[in-house]
């Protein structure tokens, strides 16, 4: 199986590491051509953008790749922990460039899984983020159907048995993961996390998306489903269980007045 992968890896990254800023920068030109999973994407940025508060407020996104979601989101700060050209800031999420309660939200796509302190990143964007706010997030999630595709079909670690929050030190800053780290906190310890966060609730969580990723083929793959199929993959996966079969939710928290 990793020698299939390894065959169907995309032309442009495939001498790349994925800590390798040109590999992000590459994999926003494979996005937009492949017509399926630019599909799938603007989706994902609709979703984001309709978590947002409404009123006016700067929004964080941690992890941009590009400034594609300033459609949906036109106050939109864009970062990165890489430094990639066309962006806003560099920045850690543990460590925000930002005034206390300046911000109306933060989101971010595929992110959290890669943060090393999600606990100092969860306190820094209580920090930032004004009460009324949110921050919302599109990730992994651990489910009957995605932990054989994690383990089997992706290059990254996806551990939900996982005792502790934090990812093992010295990996890179994209390199180091754990896919099924936001199941763990938000859904598994979701107790835990409500005592140590009471600046947060956790409003929703919405798992979805058994299929489309899968047969788009992802940002690491030459290969994909046509863009034309894209609706009725859509139609078709929502038919199924999503408790057993999504491979993504979307997670939104609400920031509290309180504050510890």
């Amino acid at each position: 199986m990793k020698r299939l992968i390894a065959l169907l890896r995309h032309p442009l990254t495939k001498d790349l590491g994925i800590d390798d800023a040109r590999t992000t920068l590459l994999r926003q030109q494979i996005v937009r051509e492949k017509r399926f999973l630019a599909q799938l994407y603007r989706e994902w940025n609709a979703t984001l953008g309709a978590a947002i508060p409404a009123g006016p407020g700067r929004v964080l996104e941690l992890g941009s790749g590009g400034d594609v979601l300033r459609e949906f989101i036109p106050d939109l700060v864009t970062s990165n922990i890489l430094a990639l050209p066309q962006l806003d800031l560099q920045t850690l999420g543990e460590s925000l460039p930002f005034a206390d309660e300046s911000l109306k939200a933060i989101v971010m796509t595929n992110v959290f899984h890669h943060i090393s302190d999600v606990r100092a990143m969860l306190h820094e964007a209580a920090r930032v983020t004004r009460p009324g706010g949110r921050m919302a997030m599109i990730e992994p999630w651990n489910t009957a159907w995605s932990r054989v595709v994690y383990r089997h079909l992706h290059h990254e670690p996806f551990e939900p048995a996982t005792l502790d929050w934090a990812l093992p030190a010295g990996g890179g800053p994209l390199s180091s993961a754990n896919g099924a780290l936001p199941w763990i906190v938000f859904a598994r310890d979701r107790a835990r996390f409500a005592e140590e966060f009471p600046e947060w609730t956790i409003s929703s969580i919405t798992p979805f998306m058994p299929l489309a990723y899968v047969l788009s083929g992802g940002v690491a793959s030459r290969v994909g489903a046509p863009g034309g199929a894209y609706g009725f993959v859509r139609r078709m996966e929502q038919r199924l269980p999503q408790g057993l079969c999504a491979m993504f939710a979307t997670i939104v928290l609400d920031r509290n007045a309180c504050r510890t």
